[in-house]
């Protein structure tokens, strides 16, 4: 199965570390003392193959994160609109509550929840000061998901669920973004437009030999394998504003590197359903499969 490299600090200085969000899925009991169960899902990983693999995941994407100076509470009442946010938090147990109540007045003194988190956090996001990353709706629990949606920016709200009582902390808010497949029929049918292929952004991440069997116009080549020499200036050489598509030859190597440009703000991204291989044999046999 293809994995995908880290990438020099852009969303990715990466040592195997574990992103953690709550699943709104995940019916697991509660958390014991030991927290070896995740309470949340990674976001996903940056491009990796399997030959070359140096490591996996990251917290912070695109955003630098904003220096806190003081923070006030709230319970976190509001109307959410659809939005991904940047979060961080801690976590102590239901019990603990003269902790809790320490740690608030500690942040409301001035000191930073993620210095709190990597101290007294029982969340293995304590390793990262307590950072979840890009959280979009569905992806925690109800009670930890309204209280970030409803949280004003750098606000720390305080929030109980099944695994205790957590203080977060929304760092940034960005408008939703899109990631899905589109038919090779659908493609063809854009590339008909010349204005398509000068206003879109289109990558084939196969490597050279491939790309010399087989291609298609107006793409640019980065090779999955070299994703470490191109991989922090994505953001520099393409605009994340823009629709960007991704080709490989079946359509998994593409999907993989389309979800990581979307942590790295990519607004748009769409994956090339099946590949070149799709395309050649439902929309243009002169292209040769291998």
């Amino acid at each position: 199965m293809l994995r995908i490299p880290s990438l020099p600090p852009l969303q990715s200085p990466k040592h195997c570390m574990q992103t953690l969000r709550l699943l709104s899925s995940h019916h697991s009991p509660p958390t014991p003392p030991s927290l070896t169960r995740r309470l949340f899902s990674p976001p996903p990983p940056p491009p990796q193959q399997q030959p070359h693999s140096p490591s996996t995941t990251s917290f912070m994407i695109g955003s630098p994160r904003p220096s806190v100076k003081r923070a006030s509470f709230s319970t976190g009442n509001g109307e959410a609109e659809k939005r991904e946010i940047l979060v961080q938090h801690l976590l102590v147990r239901e019990d603990d509550a003269r902790l809790l109540l320490e740690l608030q007045q500690r942040i409301a003194g001035g000191e930073d929840l993620s210095d709190l988190a990597t101290e007294f956090s029982i969340c293995p996001s304590k390793e990262k000061g307590g950072m979840l990353g890009w959280v979009q709706r569905g992806q925690m629990v109800p009670e930890f998901e309204e209280a970030a949606f409803s949280a004003p920016l750098n606000k720390v709200v305080r929030c109980k669920t099944k695994f205790g009582w957590h203080l977060l902390q929304v760092l940034s808010k960005r408008e939703e973004s899109i990631l899905q497949d589109i038919d090779p029929k659908e493609l063809h049918l854009k590339m008909q437009d010349p204005n398509f292929i000068e206003d879109a952004q289109l990558i084939d991440v196969r490597e050279p030999d491939e790309v010399a069997r087989a291609s298609l116009p107006g793409f640019k080549v980065l090779p999955l394998r070299q994703f470490g020499s191109w991989g922090s200036e994505v953001t520099t050489e393409f605009d994340p504003e823009k629709d960007t598509y991704v080709l490989c030859h079946h359509g998994m190597r593409s999907l993989q590197v389309a979800k990581w440009l979307q942590t790295q703000g990519f607004k748009r991204v769409f994956n090339i359903a099946g590949g070149i291989h799709a395309y050649a044999i439902r929309v243009d046999a002169s292209i040769p499969t291998y």
